[in-house]
């Protein structure tokens, strides 16, 4: 692992790092981890960023590191793809390929071969973290913001074990019905519905698969994207159908930005802080 930069931050610390990936193929995978003041072990929160996004957006845009240390919560913000895989057309669109891995394992070719994001951030990462930092592996959470928003309910709700407690901002719900989704689904899993349907958390919910916590949404009623691409309302109603505890709250006038997380981002770190510290008593 090499550290790449490092600051003093809320009375932690917040630094950038970089390993070489098995799950890509040998890239190396860019991660960023802030660790509160004091003695470890520490709760862990992972931070998924959205389409165009890094390793440093979320740490940096969001506001949430104050409330982190308030909480005293380490938190991990992965990349959202894999970088330099030298693949043709990755670059070429804002929503597929570089900055859109979507956090999924690829199938098909070319993609198969680097773009792993699914176990890099279930696993992988994971397990390096708990190795290099103060981190505790029996709490863990996730949240994340549109595309990580739908990573972090997928990884969730396929794995509540590992996940301990989830949340998300404007998350793509039902990306197996809207464009982003059509636009990825076929070039990383094939048209294959079995595959499609495991990273839709709205055909999770709807195949039985739950969370024992309560998940939290915040979606701005504003977001120009709400209606073709995010699709709350299905999630909505498939967890009603299948007993699973959501919290969905809708905001007037909140948009898509940045702006909006800042907003409701304490309620989020709460959240987490509550599930993961009862988890361990």
């Amino acid at each position: 692992m090499q550290e790449r930069e490092r600051h003093r931050c809320h009375d932690g610390t917040i630094g950038f790092h970089s390993f070489r990936s098995d799950v890509l193929g040998g890239l190396d995978a860019r991660f960023g981890v802030f660790v509160p003041e004091g003695e470890g072990p520490f709760p862990v929160l992972y931070a998924l960023a959205g389409l165009t996004c890094d390793e440093t957006t979320f740490a940096t845009k969001s506001g949430a590191l104050r409330f982190a240390a308030l909480h005293r919560l380490m938190m991990v913000f992965p990349d959202t793809s894999p970088r330099g895989a030298g693949i043709p057309g990755e670059d070429d669109d804002w929503n597929f390929g570089t900055g859109a891995g979507f956090y999924l394992d690829a199938t098909e070719a070319p993609w198969a071969a680097h773009y792993a994001m699914g176990s890099l951030v279930g696993s992988e990462l994971p397990a390096l973290v708990e190795r290099c930092f103060p981190a505790d592996p029996t709490r863990r959470g996730v949240l994340g913001h549109s595309m990580g928003g739908h990573g972090a309910l997928t990884l969730a709700l396929r794995d509540p074990g590992r996940w301990h407690s989830v949340s998300a901002l404007a998350p793509i719900c039902h990306p197996t019905d809207v464009p982003w989704g059509h636009k990825a689904f076929p070039r990383y899993l094939g048209h294959h519905p079995a595959a499609w349907a495991r990273h839709d958390a709205t055909l999770l919910l709807r195949a039985g698969h739950t969370h024992p916590e309560t998940i939290l949404i915040d979606q701005g009623e504003a977001d120009p994207f709400l209606a073709d691409q995010l699709r709350p309302e299905a999630l909505d109603a498939a967890a009603a159908s299948a007993g699973q505890r959501l919290a969905l709250r809708r905001h007037p006038g909140h948009d898509h930005s940045y702006w909006f997380i800042q907003s409701v981002i304490a309620d989020h770190l709460a959240h987490h802080a509550a599930i993961l510290r009862r988890h361990d008593d």
